[in-house]
């Protein structure tokens, strides 16, 4: 459960940082940017975690369906952010491309993390 504390507030303190810098339109397109890769990684942190914990031997199937499962979660984000919500694309797409490969990285940390305590 630490990890998505520290995902958010990671996540959180940096828009805050550049809400700070842009103009208010722009701070709600970074803040959408950023919300969808933080929800995707915080729900599959909070499953794999579990998996892993509870029937290890599952953790790769899993994954596996989870990368489908947010495939279409980030199809359709993106879909309803730029159409129905009408976000300026730039702003959007640049922060929300940010925020994936940030938190990400930081899931997959977590994720070794995890792995080589079990290791031990």
């Amino acid at each position: 459960m630490k990890p998505i504390a520290y995902m958010a507030a990671a996540a959180i303190a940096s828009w805050v940082g550049a809400a700070v810098l842009v103009d208010p339109g722009t701070s709600f397109e970074i803040f959408f940017g950023m919300l969808g890769p933080l929800a995707a990684v915080s729900g599959t942190w909070l499953v794999a975690e579990w998996v892993y914990r509870e029937r290890p031997e599952q953790l790769t199937s899993f994954m596996a369906a989870a990368f489908f499962v947010k495939m279409v979660f980030f199809g359709a984000y993106v879909a309803v952010m730029l159409i129905v919500m009408r976000v300026r694309p730039m702003p959007f797409v640049v922060s929300f491309t940010g925020y994936f490969v940030g938190l990400y990285l930081m899931e997959a940390l977590y994720l070794k993390r995890l792995f080589s305590k079990r290791s031990r």
